[in-house]
C-alpha cells in the first residue's frame, strides 16, 4: 500500500470516529450526553455501577495526575526548563550550597509520558461513552443490561483476545513506544557532555543537528558520509557471501556423494553453539599484532615483520569481513540446508535429461528458488548487519582511529559510532540523529525490497 493510501486510509478514519462521535451526542439523551463530559455517568444512571465507578475513577486519577504531575512538566516543554543549578550562601554553615535545577531530560521524559497517558484517556474516554450509548440503547429496546460479571465473563471468552493483548500491548508503549519518542526528540536537542543534567539544562536546537550530519560541520559530516559508506558496504558483502558460502556449504553436504552427513552439519554448528563473543575475543587476541597466528608464522619464516591485521584500516576491514564469515555461515547452511530439502527433485531431473551442466541447474533452479523462499531471511540478515554491534566492536573496537574522523575509526559502523558518541563522549543528541537514520535507512530499504520481491508479489508460487 502507498503512502498516499494509508494516508487516505487514516484520514477517512479519523472523520469515521468524529462522525461516531456527532451521531452519539446528536442522538443520545441526556445521560449518554453528559458522559461526555463525566467519564461513566451513563453507566451509572442505568445501574452499570461498577462499570461507571471505574470509569469514574479513571477520569479524576487523570485529573489529579495532570495538575499534581504532568503540568509542572508539559508547562516547561517549550524551553526544557529555565532554572539551573545556583550556589545559595548557608548561614548557619557559612558555606556556599548548591541547589539542583530544573532537570531537562526528566521534563522531556515526563512530558512524552504525560502525552501518552493523555492519548489514553481519551481512547478510554471514547470507550465509555460507546459503553453510554449501548447502554441507552439496550434499555430503550427492554433488553437486560450487562452486568460487571458479564463483562468479566466476555473478557475471558468472546473477548479474550483482548484481555491477552492488554498487558503485552502496555510493555510495548511503556519500553517500546517511550523510549523510541524520548530517543526521537533528543535529536533535535544540544544534549551533548556540555549540557548534561541536572548540572547544565539542554535545550532545544530545531534541525541543527541534522544539519551538522548532512553538511554544516565539515568534520562530523565527512565522518559520516564515510562511516556510511562503509557501512553499507560491509552489510551488502558481509550479508551476500554468508548466504552464498552457507548455501553451497549446504549443497555440498546434502550431496548424494558425501557421507558422514550428521558429522559434517554437527562441525559447523559448534561454531553456533560456542557464544559469539568468546569467538570473537579470542579471534580478536589470535589476529593481534603480537598475537599468536604473527608469532608461529614468524617461527616458520613465512614473514619478518606482523601482519597488521586489526591495526591497518584496509587490512582490519578485510579482516573483519573474512571472520563474520565464521561466525555467519552456520547459520546460513543451516537455513537453506531445510530449503534444499523441499526443492522438487523432478525439476532436476528434467533439467539432467534436456543436457543442463550442475552450474546451469543451480542458476535456473537453486537460486531462484532459494532467493524466493529466503528473500525474508536476506532482509532480516542485511538489517541485521547494518546492526551488527558485536563483531566488529570485539574485534576492532571500530579501530583504527584516524584523525580525519569525529570520535571514530576506519571499521567504525554507524551503530558502533552511536555506541561511541553515547556511552564514551555522552554526545547524545548527534547519536540520537544518527539512530533516526539507521533506523530510516533500515525500514526503508526492507519495505521497499520485500515489496518488490516475488515473496510478496507471487507468494502462491513454487507450492
Amino acid at each position: 500500500m502507498s503512502s498516499m493510501a494509508v494516508a487516505k486510509k487514516r484520514r477517512k478514519e479519523k472523520r469515521s470516529i468524529l462522525k461516531e462521535l456527532y451521531q452519539t451526542f446528536r442522538d443520545g439523551d441526556a445521560a449518554t450526553r453528559l458522559s461526555f463530559l463525566v467519564m461513566g455517568f451513563g453507566c451509572l444512571r442505568r445501574g452499570q455501577i461498577m462499570k461507571g465507578l471505574l470509569y469514574l475513577a479513571a477520569q479524576v486519577l487523570f485529573i489529579w495526575f495532570a495538575f499534581s504531575f504532568a503540568w509542572q512538566h508539559l508547562s516547561k516543554i517549550g524551553t526544557l526548563g529555565n532554572v539551573g543549578m545556583q550556589r545559595v550562601w548557608n548561614e548557619e554553615l557559612q558555606i556556599y550550597l548548591r541547589t539542583p535545577g530544573d532537570n531537562s531530560m526528566l521534563i522531556l521524559l515526563f512530558s512524552v509520558l504525560s502525552i501518552l497517558l493523555f492519548i489514553g484517556i481519551v481512547v478510554l474516554w471514547r470507550a465509555s461513552i460507546r459503553s453510554a450509548y449501548k447502554a441507552q440503547n439496550l434499555a430503550q429496546a427492554g433488553q437486560k443490561l450487562p452486568s460487571i460479571s458479564d463483562d468479566l465473563k466476555a473478557l475471558l471468552n468472546e473477548r479474550f483476545h483482548m484481555t491477552m493483548m492488554t498487558l503485552p500491548s502496555l510493555m510495548v508503549i511503556a519500553f517500546t513506544v517511550l523510549p523510541t519518542v524520548f530517543m526521537v526528540l533528543i535529536a533535535f536537542t544540544n544534549f551533548d557532555a556540555d549540557h548534561q543534567p541536572p548540572g547544565n539544562m539542554f535545550t532545544w536546537v530545531g534541525l541543527q543537528n541534522f544539519s551538522n550530519l548532512f553538511g554544516a560541520s565539515a568534520l562530523v559530516s565527512g565522518t559520516f558520509s564515510r562511516i556510511l559508506g562503509w557501512t553499507m558496504i560491509w552489510a551488502v558483502v558481509a550479508t551476500f557471501t554468508n548466504y552464498l558460502f552457507g548455501m553451497l556449504l549446504a549443497i555440498f553436504i546434502n550431496n548424494r556423494g558425501i557421507k558422514l552427513k550428521s558429522m559434517w552439519r554437527t562441525i559447523f554448528v559448534i561454531t553456533i553453539a560456542v557464544p559469539q563473543f568468546v569467538s570473537l575475543m579470542l579471534m580478536s587476541q589470535i589476529l593481534h599484532d603480537l598475537g599468536p597466528l604473527n608469532a608461529l608464522l614468524k617461527q616458520f619464516g613465512f614473514i619478518e615483520r606482523s601482519i597488521p591485521f586489526l591495526t591497518d584500516a584496509t587490512s582490519a576491514r578485510i579482516t573483519v569481513l573474512v571472520v563474520n564469515l565464521w561466525v555467519g555461515i552456520p547459520y546460513s547452511m543451516l537455513i537453506t540446508s531445510g530449503i534444499l530439502m523441499n526443492i522438487p527433485k523432478d525439476l532436476y531431473e528434467s533439467a539432467s535429461i534436456d543436457g543442463a551442466s550442475p552450474a546451469r541447474m543451480f542458476f535456473s533452479i537453486t537460486m531462484p528458488y532459494m532467493i524466493f523462499v529466503t528473500t525474508p531471511y536476506l532482509i532480516t540478515a542485511f538489517v541485521g548487519n547494518i546492526n551488527n554491534f558485536n563483531v566488529i566492536y570485539l574485534l576492532t573496537r571500530g579501530g583504527p582511529l584516524v584523525t580525519d574522523y569525529y570520535q571514530a575509526g576506519k571499521t567504525d559502523l554507524l551503530v558502533t559510532w552511536l555506541y561511541k558518541l553515547t556511552v564514551e563522549r555522552q554526545n547524545y543528541s548527534l547519536a540520537s540523529t544518527i539512530g533516526i537514520f539507521v533506523f530510516v535507512v533500515s525500514a526503508g530499504l526492507s519495505l521497499i525490497v520485500y515489496n518488490a520481491s516475488g515473496s510478496s508479489r507471487r507468494e502462491e508460487e513454487f507450492q
